[in-house]
């Protein structure tokens, strides 16, 4: 009887491959050969699995995201009793920056399914649609601390929102062009926090690194 493939298993192990080239050279000159290579696998094999470069590149993305997702989850489980609105924030936003070798791969990987959606509309759509979901449960969060007196109102929750993500994206550019250490964007992002967290109410808990 032959054996039963795991099919999904199998694109995992691919896509480890191609964050291991991802974190040594680069995945803009890599191409479905070179994947191939350092899968262990023949490209006719790769190619059974992932018939071109960008849908590798989606696939491995959104598996590297589930896996930080799963890390930020934790991180807001591990917290004494219900945590602030701020705590949530804090653990999302680090969990996003590239402070370790794994969430440094996954950055990596998604700068280049970006250099390459800005070029092509299909995989911008794509690219685009997680970025108002984020937006949503952030603002989300802000609405939350300004009722509890712990944001003063009159900031508009979105575009607040909207700042944060920004600011996590130019932190996670900058470390890995080492323009600055990933303490001193911990830091950095801690002092625009403190900043957004102005109310009367506001918690000066921290959530651990």
């Amino acid at each position: 009887m032959p054996k039963k493939v795991d099919h999904e298993a199998r694109r995992r192990e691919i896509s480890q491959a191609l964050w291991r080239i991802a974190s040594t050279r680069g995945l803009e000159g890599a191409s479905l050969r070179d994947v191939a290579a350092e899968a262990g696998i023949s490209l006719g094999r790769l190619q059974h699995y992932f018939r071109t470069k960008d849908e590798m590149l989606v696939f491995a993305l959104r598996h590297i995201e589930s896996l930080a997702q799963e890390r930020i989850r934790a991180r807001i489980e591990a917290l004494d009793g219900e945590p602030a609105p701020r705590d949530i924030l804090r653990a999302c936003l680090t969990g996003m920056l590239p402070l370790d070798e794994q969430s440094r791969i996954g950055f990596l990987v998604g700068v280049a399914h970006f250099h390459r959606a800005v070029h092509d509309p299909s995989l911008r759509t794509d690219a685009r649609e997680g970025i108002p979901r984020l937006r949503s449960f952030f603002a989300d969060q802000l609405r939350l601390a300004a009722e509890r007196g712990e944001v003063r109102p009159g900031r508009d929750a979105d575009d607040e929102a909207m700042v944060l993500i920004s600011l996590v994206d130019g932190l996670s550019t900058y470390i890995l062009l080492d323009v600055h250490t990933p303490e001193k964007a911990v830091q950095l992002l801690d002092m625009r926090l403190d900043q957004l967290f102005d109310g009367p109410g506001r918690s000066d808990a921290r959530t651990c690194e």
